[in-house]
């Protein structure tokens, strides 16, 4: 597999960015089983190796999750402030479950949560998210699970862009492209006025 084109731009903004820790926070919008949209900021986790897929992680008691396996298109939405920078990245989205049958990507989950922090992977244990507030406060503030073993309820979610659009706001006129992935599995790239 071959990068797509926009990864060169895209691990750029992120290298020229690096100095600030919210440039690894991007926005994700999916659809709600109403038809309403949902958005939400993310943290971005590296590339499954060997593909263009962006790796972010989530809980399978969440909302997004069923949210994902009904419609399972969602759009990211990446600003860059130091580079003044956008990226837009529409595509498929595939939640990796404890019991999702392929080993290579259970391998890849459980190498994400290996690279989580205490933190973050303690997050995982708290009571269920988007239910009402337990009171005990003993109930956040728990030992951090093992680093060896994901928790069962630890998804990795894999966006698998279909079209991306890159936008530069600095500079006279703008400059923007749209990238888009053809039936034949090559990307397609043209430049778009601003």
């Amino acid at each position: 597999m071959s990068l797509a084109p926009w990864r060169s731009p895209l691990s750029r903004a992120l290298h020229l960015n690096r100095s600030q820790p919210y440039s690894r926070y991007l926005q994700l919008a999916t659809v709600r089983k109403d038809g309403r949209p949902a958005n939400r900021t993310v943290v971005f986790r590296g590339f499954l190796e060997g593909s263009n897929q962006l790796q972010i992680v989530t809980d399978s008691r969440s909302e997004k999750v069923s949210q994902i396996e009904e419609r399972p298109w969602g759009e990211a939405c990446w600003y860059f402030t130091k580079t003044r920078e956008q990226f837009r990245l529409l595509g498929n989205l595939t939640v990796i479950t404890v019991d999702y049958p392929d080993e290579s990507l259970q391998k890849a989950r459980r190498l994400v949560w290996q690279q989580l922090s205490d933190g973050a992977r303690s997050q995982f244990a708290w009571p269920d998210p988007g239910q009402k507030r337990v009171e005990k406060a003993s109930a956040f503030s728990l030992p951090p699970p093992l680093p060896n073993e994901p928790l069962a309820n630890f998804c990795l979610l894999l966006l698998a862009p279909e079209r991306v659009e890159h936008l530069e706001l600095r500079g006279e006129p703008q400059n923007r492209w749209q990238y888009d992935l053809d039936d034949s599995q090559i990307w397609i790239a043209r430049s778009l006025n601003p």
